[in-house]
């Protein structure tokens, strides 16, 4: 069962891995009998189907949930039901490698105009003239 990312991105069974355990949070008695929280582990350094450029951002993006040994660990335990876990924590996954894939916008950095930055050092002159006049009168 492979987990389609984009139409050119797609993960294979061997990528992705999961564990369950007991869930904390509301669920009553069937919190301390079944497993129902969900831990995912996808080995994104690994993957032959994400691009290095991909893979970078991924890194940035995951934060403290990327391990040494370059897998990404999600969990999810929003759910009293297990397979209603499994669906969250993979839809989270898929949104995560989607933001990923999306470029950063190159910034091009621009100067003010002379006249814009003469105008505003006018201001601030009369604007400091006004204050100057606020001053005692004797």
């Amino acid at each position: 069962m492979s987990l389609r990312i984009t139409e050119t991105i797609e993960l294979a069974d061997w990528e992705l891995s999961e564990s369950f355990m007991r869930a904390s949070g509301p669920g009553g008695q069937n919190v301390n009998k079944v497993s129902s929280a969900v831990e995912l582990r996808f080995e994104a350094e690994r993957s032959p189907n994400l691009p290095p450029a991909i893979k970078i951002r991924l890194r940035k993006l995951a934060g403290r949930r990327w391990t040494k040994d370059g897998a990404i660990i999600l969990q999810c335990d929003e759910s009293r039901s297990q397979v209603r876990n499994r669906e969250l924590i993979r839809e989270r996954l898929v949104a995560l490698i989607k933001q990923a894939t999306e470029r950063p916008k190159f910034r091009v950095k621009t100067k003010p105009t002379k006249g814009s930055v003469r105008r505003r050092l006018d201001g601030k002159k009369k604007r400091g003239e006004i204050k100057a006049l606020r001053g005692r009168v004797e």
